[in-house]
């Protein structure tokens, strides 16, 4: 695209230029003729001319209209493009007439949008199969972070009880134009068949998970004092563990049998 246009700060706008990069997202799954992809942001369609090698069935959301320029043009190939924002879309009303085996989701995510994006996806039930997103690098660290690391935190557990999550590759600040401040990453989550762990009560172990995780530095007897803690204890204790352990010390197994016996 020309490096004239009017790049937008508040949209997060960092547009991919580097070709293989782009061929190494869409290769990141195996898309076919039958399948649907949404794409989140195409800015100005460099990842949408590989995804429409791939198959025609393509739905892409863009919050700025002034991209129609470079955007217009992938119509002719079947491409819906909607202008709006994809937070604010019933994305099970726009695809429940298209007839297609996998829905892939594609996205260059501007960082602020990150996690609620991915939390519409689960909290609307979107039949993924997997999504692939490129991020900030510090932020698919934390996605994928196990317990016992400073990256850990309830986002990663979050992820993890819904997908599997593999990282793709890292992309260096210097491919983007124009170009920003840190490196990112292109993270795959692959929606579970069954989820990783059985739950009485997905919203009692959610709101478990957060409230461990609300002051990180504190122990789980000072972040869970509004819960029975010697319930708590009793689980802890089989793993040779006690109130004063910190919520990155536990695994989502931990978490979900001490949300099991509240």
């Amino acid at each position: 695209m020309n490096n004239d246009f009017n790049f937008k700060k508040k949209y997060g706008q960092n547009f991919l230029q580097d070709n293989n990069i782009l061929e190494k997202i869409v290769n990141s799954v195996n898309i076919t003729k039958d399948d649907l992809v949404i794409e989140i942001g195409p800015g100005s369609g460099a990842l949408t001319k590989k995804i429409i090698e791939k198959t025609n069935k393509v739905i892409c959301f863009e919050i700025d209209t002034d991209l129609k320029k470079y955007l217009d043009v992938f119509e002719k190939y079947g491409v819906q493009i909607i202008y709006g924002d994809f937070l604010k879309q019933n994305i099970n009303e726009i695809i429940k007439d298209i007839k297609y085996n996998n829905l892939y989701i594609i996205a260059n995510l501007p960082y602020y949008i990150t996690t609620p994006i991915i939390t519409k996806i689960i909290d609307d039930k979107i039949p993924v199969k997997s999504c692939t997103f490129m991020i900030q690098k510090e932020v698919c660290d934390r996605l994928k972070a196990k317990p016992n690391t400073k990256q850990y935190n309830s986002l990663s557990i979050f992820i993890d009880y819904y997908f599997e999550v593999e990282k793709v590759l890292d992309v260096s600040k210097n491919v983007f134009y124009p170009k920003p401040n840190v490196d990112s990453s292109v993270i795959l989550l692959k929606k579970r068949s069954n989820y990783k762990v059985n739950l009485k009560n997905e919203d009692i172990f959610f709101k478990l998970i957060s409230d461990s995780f609300k002051f990180k530095r504190k122990t789980l007897r000072n972040n869970l004092k509004s819960y029975d803690l010697d319930k708590i204890n009793n689980v802890l204790n089989k793993y040779n563990l006690d109130l004063s352990v910190r919520a990155e010390n536990l695994t989502i197994e931990q978490f979900a049998e001490i949300s099991n016996v509240l």
